[in-house]
């Protein structure tokens, strides 16, 4: 993997397509130019929020305020299977979701070895809106029509995105409660039994 060229495009706000443990994802900075040209390139509307690929919520605590039942559903099923939807200590940018920022720890050996070099990273799927994304990221890669520079290589597992976990929080009873937003690779079933069995 040349770190040198990945830096390059990072720091100059172009995005990289790099493997997850599901499908290929789109990766930039999430600052307002990289995600300028992130949105262009996808053609995605600015209303969808994108998620941001992490190694784990617990080194996250400047970003989100993190329940413990989180921590613990994250520890249960398998990394990278889940996105959690999480209240911002700062409003950020819309695009990432404003006052509900999206975190996927990830757990394909490529991508955490950006995320722990770069730091948090937009984890969104390689493809243009609308259209199925490629099972490959060289296949991304030709889809956005990105240059070679852009692909960081490696296998994806799974054509089936993460399972979207919004974790609402009463902070008067300290208590969380979610809501799953998106089935994906982790059933809703079996976070509906691991939650009935928190209680």
């Amino acid at each position: 993997m040349n770190y040198d060229e990945i830096e390059k495009r990072l720091l100059n706000n172009l995005p990289i397509v790099y493997p997850t443990s599901t499908q290929p994802a789109l990766g930039c900075y999430p600052n307002k130019e990289a995600l300028d040209y992130l949105y262009k390139l996808k053609n995605r509307n600015s209303n969808s929020p994108v998620s941001l690929a992490v190694s784990k919520l617990e080194e996250c605590d400047d970003i989100v305020s993190i329940s413990p039942l989180a921590i613990e559903m994250e520890k249960h099923f398998p990394k990278g299977s889940l996105t959690f939807l999480l209240p911002a200590i700062d409003t950020l940018d819309p695009r990432l979701g404003g006052d509900v920022i999206a975190l996927r720890p990830v757990s394909h050996p490529v991508a955490l070895n950006l995320v722990k070099k770069f730091g948090p990273l937009t984890a969104t799927s390689a493809n243009v809106s609308g259209f199925e994304p490629a099972d490959t990221c060289k296949g991304a890669i030709g889809d956005l029509n990105l240059p070679i520079t852009a692909l960081v290589d490696g296998n994806c597992k799974s054509a089936i995105p993460s399972t979207i976990i919004q974790f609402i929080s009463d902070t008067e009873n300290s208590k969380s409660s979610v809501i799953i937003m998106r089935e994906g690779v982790v059933p809703s079933e079996k976070v509906t039994k691991w939650m009935q069995n928190q209680k």
